[in-house]
């Protein structure tokens, strides 16, 4: 039967020695490649960054797997994600496959529970996104958007102007294209 506490110094050893190269050589690479590949997560996002852990967990502790192997491992999931968001930047379509819209969910003091139920949101979650933002009520509010991120971002007494960061956001056919001058 094998050891389950201990089975030898050396394994020990090369976990330590494995799991600070593979450490240094991730934020080496991440420093590399940019902001973005440690931004606010999208869906995409999230599992570059699952994968890299994923990765560095197995380099730290399978025999089978080298240090070469492991910052390899690193290299093709970070290049992977340099190159999908540089297309997504560049390429509409492949920005719309890689990442969803952002989608209004409460509009001028009514819950657009339709909207609601289809991204999974609760009032209570709306009621939270509220007093983390510091209101009492949700009276002077005009807009609750639940972002690409998964954070509800509120907009109260919107006012008109030449930019309108409403432009992508999806929802109740946007309120009749959100009229900001009313």
């Amino acid at each position: 039967m094998q050891q389950i506490f201990f089975d030898n110094w050396e394994s020990i050893v090369r976990t330590i020695i494995l799991t600070v190269l593979g450490y240094v050589s991730m934020i080496i690479l991440l420093r590399i490649s940019g902001k973005r590949t440690l931004s606010k997560m999208n869906a995409f996002d999230f599992i570059i960054t699952i994968a890299l852990g994923s990765s560095l967990a197995t380099l730290s502790l399978s025999k089978d797997v080298t240090l070469a192997d492991g910052v390899t491992n690193f290299a093709v999931f970070i290049l992977l994600q340099f190159l999908l968001t540089w297309l997504s930047v560049r390429i509409k379509k492949v920005k719309t496959i890689i990442t969803s819209s952002p989608t209004l969910i409460f509009y001028k003091g009514e819950f657009l529970y339709h909207t609601m139920q289809e991204q999974r949101v609760t009032k209570e979650e709306v009621y939270s996104a509220g007093r983390h933002q510091g209101l009492a009520n949700l009276d002077s509010v005009d807009m609750v958007i639940l972002e690409t991120t998964g954070d509800l971002t509120i907009i109260d007494n919107s006012k008109a102007g030449k930019i309108n960061t409403l432009e992508n956001v999806k929802g109740e056919e946007q309120q009749n294209r959100i009229n900001l001058d009313t």
